[in-house]
């Protein structure tokens, strides 16, 4: 049902009106000039779940290292701040209670020295056991307790690091799963194969979250993606491997450990970690200390390093972020910035492009030659440096934001770098018409019913939101070679993949806003007429879920399994840029709903230009895994306000880009 209220639209050509529009471009665009780094990019903070910050610190004690630290007592603070209402830890801001969230978070808070009968442990203890208690965790926290020696490992499912030698053509592949999957599992294998204990100096136990004794807790149970058939043959499958394993033969597990190292060896990437996200880094840090010597001494130090390179310190509290995100803020902040106009505007974006080249990855075939070994690289990663995993959707964005530039200023210092991303984009289509985040063709679904899977995240499929972002930039770049087909393809897979409501699925994204305002990009680019059914459909759609305060919203809950349309959420800044930005790609710049949203957004500007946003509107894994970009709520809505600002002073309804 829609949230819409009947509300008389003001007219937006009337001078007072057009005065806030442009008040408040020019102070969002002094208040994002005033965020760039002193080279001239920028980065915000990224936040995730209590999980990180609670993992980070159980790190520290699993390696004892000095407790008692101003940065423990400042991360306990944030804990205890994100604590949510039911006594719990949600996986967003005013989510539900999560199990995994709370029980790590708590453990963390224990570990600090925070006195158990304090209200506010004895708060999360009383959520955790009236929900069944620490048994309803998942299998990563599992492993995590195992480590500790609160649980055995035998509640794990078996992932023999043996692994890692099957070939290619096994069901279960190292090359089969996600990159995030592939660099956290690795050194995982080692861990569990040698099964290291936590030195744990404080001695720190959470049996009392159980209700049965924790050495006696066997496998999990199915999850609910989970089909009874698979999860059962996954399950014999595990029951042959435990007593199976015994019976490697040492010279085996030898090798296979050596190969796991090899592999996170080279991909260790210095500063920036392994993968570039914290599990895979944390994982890293204790498959090195486990293995001992010298030389993996050193490793660890540097896969340490990277870990401490996350933490966000505040005066009074800290937490960890679980990767860092310049190449996609500044990648976005340009677009703003080149949409805003302004001559320090323009320079800015120059500037912040010209940081970007550099770090196209042109000299590293990565796990992607999998797939498509004849591929040259020519991507960017998401973070400072990950040259093993460039991203699609962050190199479509760049790309656009060089050939806009590009165009603009007739200027062909990016015309290298625009071609080889196009390129790489190009040549990494999958078969479906499709694009994924990472990988080409990585649709092995049946890999996330192994009990390890639980979160349902161990594959990189194609998805509707990195396709729309590719076909975009293929469209934006018409002309480039074999952009035709390929942009053929992907708006097939885009008219496959709507929804009846007229929604597309938002994968990266609170969610469907999100993915419909991507497709809608895509489908202008592409130079489909405003009235094809694909458009009309989704303007219906996001016309009909407005908030009636003008603002648009949506929450991680869109991602249940059983979804059956939108839910209203509050408004926030960015989902109602997206939803705006959305419609103006389909034409509806003069539409009522549009001039309410606008409304929306010049109202909500606080007087530093920029705009409150508390609640998650990005994703990592649906379901499991959530993030607040801090800078989406100050280039988003910009964003928004400069591209309504300039269609209306050019009397024109087309969007000439493909963002």
């Amino acid at each position: 049902m829609s949230s819409q209220v009947a509300v008389p639209a003001r007219d937006a050509t009337r001078p007072d009106e057009a005065l806030d529009v442009n008040r408040a471009v020019d102070a969002a665009t002094r208040a994002l000039l005033a965020c760039r780094q002193a080279d001239g990019h920028w980065v915000f903070e990224l936040e995730a779940d209590a999980t990180i910050p609670a993992e980070y610190v159980l790190l520290r004690h699993y390696r004892g290292e000095p407790v008692d630290s101003p940065l423990e007592r400042k991360i306990a603070a944030y804990l205890r701040r994100v604590q949510g209402g039911h006594g719990g830890w949600p996986l967003f801001h005013d989510g539900d209670f999560d199990m995994s969230a709370s029980v790590k978070a708590y453990f963390a808070l224990k570990m600090i020295g925070d006195d158990p009968d304090a209200p506010h442990m004895r708060r999360a203890r009383e959520a955790i056991l009236w929900r069944g208690g620490a048994v309803h965790c998942n299998v990563f926290t599992r492993i995590l307790l195992s480590l500790y020696g609160i649980l055995d490992w035998r509640s794990v499912p078996e992932m023999p690091v043996e692994i890692v030698l099957l070939p290619r053509w096994f069901p279960f592949h190292l090359s089969k799963v996600s990159y995030w999957a592939r660099t956290v599992l690795v050194p995982l294998l080692v861990l569990q194969a040698l099964k290291p204990t936590a030195k744990n100096p404080r001695g720190v136990t959470i049996d009392e979250l159980f209700l049965t004794p924790p050495k006696n807790i066997g496998p999990a149970a199915k999850a609910p993606h989970q089909t009874w058939r698979w999860f059962l043959f996954f399950r014999a499958v595990d029951a042959v491997l435990r007593p199976a394993v015994r019976l490697f033969p040492i010279q085996l597990r030898n090798k296979a450990i050596e190969k796991a190292r090899a592999f996170v060896i080279e991909r260790l990437n210095g500063q920036d970690g392994l993968g570039a996200i914290f599990p895979a880094m944390a994982n890293a840090t204790m498959m090195f200390d486990v293995l001992g010597g010298p030389e993996n001494q050193a490793y660890a130090a540097i896969a340490r390093h990277s870990v401490e390179r996350l933490l966000i310190l505040g005066k009074d509290e800290a937490y960890c972020q679980p990767c860092v995100s310049p190449i996609w803020d500044t990648a976005l902040a340009c677009h703003a910035m080149m949409e805003a106009g302004s001559e320090p505007a323009r320079a800015a974006a120059q500037a912040a492009l010209e940081w970007l080249l550099p770090r196209q990855v042109l000299d590293v075939r990565g796990d992607w030659i999998a797939r498509r070994p004849d591929v040259r690289p020519g991507g960017w990663a998401f973070q400072y440096a990950n040259p093993h995993y460039p991203d699609l959707d962050d190199t479509a964005v760049v790309v656009m934001a060089m050939d806009r530039a590009r165009r603009a200023g007739a200027d062909h210092t990016f015309d290298l770098a625009i071609d080889r991303g196009v390129e790489w984009v190009s040549g990494l289509q999958s078969s479906n018409g499709g694009w994924a985040a990472f990988d080409v063709d990585n649709i092995y679904d049946y890999l996330n019913n192994i009990p390890f899977a639980d979160h349902g995240a161990l594959i990189d499929p194609p998805t509707e939101d990195v396709a729309a972002r590719c076909v975009s930039m293929l469209a934006q770049l018409g002309d480039a070679p074999g952009c035709h087909e390929a942009i053929t393809r992907g708006l097939d897979y885009l008219r496959r993949t709507q929804l009846p409501d007229g929604s597309w699925y938002g994968r990266w994204a609170v969610n469907y806003i999100y993915g419909t305002w991507s497709a809608l990009c895509a489908l202008n680019a592409a130079g489909l007429p405003r009235d094809a059914p694909e458009i009309r459909k989704a303007v219906a759609w996001l016309v009909s879920i407005q908030n009636s305060d003008g603002g648009w919203g949506e929450d991680g809950t869109s991602y249940k399994l059983d979804y059956r349309g939108h839910e209203p959420a509050p408004s926030t800044a960015s989902q109602t840029s997206w939803a705006l930005l959305g419609l103006m790609a389909a034409g509806e710049v003069d539409h009522p709903a549009v001039a309410r949203g606008i409304q929306f957004l010049t109202a909500a500007q606080g007087a530093d230009g920029l705009w409150r946003e508390e609640r998650f509107t990005a994703t990592g894994f649906p379901r499991v895994f959530y993030l607040r970009y801090h800078g989406y709520r100050k280039f988003f809505p910009l964003w928004a306000l400069a591209r309504y600002r300039n269609l209306k002073n050019a009397n024109s309804c087309v969007v000439p880009y493909g963002m």
